[in-house]
């Protein structure tokens, strides 16, 4: 069976906004002249009829999506994206593909504009729609249609099951000889007697990321005869080699309740969220390399698996034993078995996380040498990495280029950076991260316990890919990572110049970590590493430190009843790597896009001295937050947009500030953009902040 239209040029659920032409109100009157190419990048990007739509994570992951504006939705199909692939895959290779589509009920229930009681009504809109989608395909000759409905393995599924099962009558009425194979993932089902009797002619569950519940739903209340199980048990979302052995036995088990000919074997989700292949990786440590398994060997893995089911376990038994060895080799390896790490873990309860004194003492202090304006101004951390300095850390990559003129050069720009902030008149500084790659990835460079990638590229969104690093052994400090930089930095001005470091929880979230061991026990490892280089900042004196965790809501699990163990975990992390500073000294945070209502209690809990966070494409919804609950720390809500090349007026930005203003205190308040800069150019990063600055200047002048 292969997949086919699950391939997107931005993301896959602005591709279901285009094809239903849920276009919001600002763009419609220019998409009626243009393609709807234009019109799609202009939802993702925003242009001069207005701001971007809002994008935020693919329920816990690191792939984004263009969250769908359904306020004033007049759906309509305007293209069949699944027919037009399918037929280019049939007609061009050969392939009789399984169209892959995103479900009804989850692409609105991630949509925004509407009440939950409206619900049904908008869903009445769409089904429809999705009718005509599916007879068109059942017309073309197609035999299985996958339907993508990944909230039914949220805690809000079991309410709707209702909902579920009339949208699938629905559906399979107007194609009624089209096979339906409803997919689930990343979590268990939890209304699985339920689900496993929809209207579909096979269901997918995730036997990966569903602790163990999958298995024990099935062998409870089995698993009904009309139906194929898609049974996800190669983990589509990390890049660890499969125990092969252990894979035989959870289908021998399946085996006892489901019958061979209705039992498919599949990646736990889409491939998207690995690697390519591990072919290309030529420098990585033998032993390192065979315990991996990126897509490609993820889809050898189950046609083995396969193999032995159909011929005889005997039929492997060479791929068996060189799994066994790859496998254990990795795990007796010295980097997953480094004493002092171990030691240091098992005696964490000696270390104090609490800073020295509560934040109200703290603030005193540190307002008193900071002496900084009211809406003091600055940036999330990085800087425009242009062409040149992309070419410049290539050919010292490649060995063209010395150090000693490679880290010239990065001075060069930290230079030049430090005194066009001080032109733009920003009150704290950063140095411009020119150095780094990624910020998950360059800390992984330098930390043991990491491995970089050379091709480990994974679509985050659009053209933007990121390389996550491999969290493969015992994470340790080994000497400063980013003190050099900003010790020179800050020779350069007599402003405070920010330290910027990563957090654990998003070192984790954007690394492929190692499963051998507890996430958490990973993420106190990179506390006690990072705690290390914080003080080592501060004894530089490098007295603001931001330590970045925009990556802690998108991890949360799907399941409510497990969330407070995630963010327990979170804070504990955090603190371990912030709180050993003296009082003066003032630690920053920042975090993405998020509904923050969730979150509010532990974002308070991390006690960091100043929090920003990447708000202006859902500024109403934030702001909503801080008036339902007291916040006393001091907060920069993101006053523009940084995905988007398009230079926001003062007007907008104003509107940004005043917003806030009227539920934060002006004593609290910090001016930033949304997010770091590193993507955008030169000349739009000067003149975006120029405006910024402007515009903190006019609201100043009113108080």
């Amino acid at each position: 069976m292969i997949p086919v239209a699950d391939f997107s040029l931005y993301d896959h659920i602005l591709d279901t906004s285009i094809a239903f032409n849920v276009i919001p109100q600002r763009f419609q009157k220019e998409a009626v002249n243009e393609s709807k190419l234009t019109t799609y990048f202009k939802l993702a990007r925003g242009s001069k009829a207005g701001v971007a739509s809002e994008m935020t994570k693919w329920f816990n992951t690191n792939y984004h999506y263009i969250v769908p504006e359904l306020e004033h939705a007049q759906p309509e199909l305007k293209e069949n994206l699944a027919l037009t692939y399918y037929l280019e895959a049939k007609e061009e290779l050969g392939i009789e593909g399984k169209p892959v589509i995103v479900g009804p009920i989850t692409y609105l229930k991630l949509g925004k504009g509407y009440r939950a009681k409206e619900f049904p009504l908008l869903l009445k809109k769409f089904i429809p729609l999705y009718q005509q989608l599916l007879k068109e395909l059942e017309a073309a000759g197609v035999e299985w249609v996958q339907i993508d409905e990944p909230y039914l393995a949220t805690g809000e599924a079991k309410a709707d099951i209702e909902l579920y099962r009339k949208t699938y009558q629905d559906l399979k009425k107007a194609a009624p000889n089209l096979k339906i194979e409803l997919q689930t993932y990343f979590e268990s089902v939890d209304a699985y007697e339920a689900v496993v009797t929809l209207p579909v002619e096979a269901i997918g569950l995730d036997f990966i990321h569903d602790h163990g519940e999958t298995l024990a739903a099935i062998e409870k209340n089995g698993f009904p005869e009309d139906k194929i199980l898609a049974a996800g048990i190669i983990d589509g979302r990390n890049v660890w080699a499969s125990n092969l052995a252990e894979k035989l036995e959870l289908i021998k088990q399946l085996l006892k309740q489901v019958a061979p000919e209705r039992l498919w074997l599949q990646p736990s989700n889409s491939l998207l969220h690995v690697p390519i292949t591990k072919k290309s990786e030529k420098e990585l440590d033998p032993v390192l390399l065979g315990g991996l398994a990126f897509a490609d060997e993820k889809l050898i893995e189950l046609t083995l698996l396969t193999k032995a089911v159909n011929n005889g376990r005997e039929s492997i038994s060479k791929e068996l034993a060189e799994n066994q060895r790859n496998n254990e080799a990795l795990n007796h390896s010295s980097q997953r078995n480094n004493p002092a790490v171990k030691e240091a873990i098992l005696n964490l309860e000696k270390l104090k996380v609490e800073r020295k004194a509560p934040f109200s003492e703290r603030i005193k202090v540190q307002k008193d040498w900071l002496n900084l304006p009211i809406l003091p101004t600055t940036t999330i951390g990085s800087f425009p990495q242009s062409p040149e300095v992309r070419k410049k850390r290539a050919e010292w990559l490649r060995g063209d280029l010395s150090k000693t003129d490679y880290e010239g050069y990065i001075n060069q720009e930290i230079a030049r950076w430090i005194k066009i902030q001080e032109e733009l008149d920003l009150d704290v500084l950063v140095h411009g991260e020119f150095e780094r790659t990624d910020m998950v990835e360059y800390f992984g460079q330098k930390l043991a316990g990491f491995q970089a990638t050379k091709f480990g590229w994974v679509q985050s969104y659009g053209s933007r890919a990121v390389r996550p690093p491999l969290i493969y052994g015992d994470v340790a400090f080994i000497e400063p990572i980013t003190v050099k930089e900003s010790v020179y930095a800050q020779s350069l001005t007599k402003r405070p110049v920010k330290g910027m470091l990563t957090a654990p929880v998003t070192i984790i979230n954007w690394s492929f970590v190692r499963d051998d061991v507890p996430k958490a026990t990973v993420g106190n490892q990179i506390g006690l590493a990072l705690r290390k280089e914080v003080e080592a900042l501060e004894a530089a004196g490098i007295k603001i430190i931001q330590v970045d965790e925009p990556a802690l809501r998108e991890g949360l699990p799907l399941k409510r009843e497990r969330w407070k163990a995630y963010l327990d975990a979170a804070v504990y992390s955090f603190k371990l790597t912030t709180t050993s500073v003296a009082n003066d000294t003032q630690i920053h945070t920042h975090m993405c896009y998020a509904e923050f209502d969730d979150v509010i209690e532990t974002i308070d809990a991390l006690d960091a001295d100043v929090i920003s966070i990447e708000a202006s494409r859902s500024h109403g919804e934030i702001i909503s937050t801080f008036e339902k609950n007291t916040y006393d720390k001091e907060i920069g809500l993101g006053v523009y947009d940084i995905h988007s090349p398009r230079v926001p007026s003062v007007e907008e930005i104003l509107v940004n500030i005043r917003r806030p203003l009227k539920v934060i205190p002006i004593e609290q308040f910090w001016i930033n953009p949304d997010c770091g800069l590193k993507t955008r150019k030169e000349p739009e990063t000067i003149e975006a902040l120029k405006k910024m600055v402007e515009a903190t200047k006019i609201i100043r002048a009113s108080y």
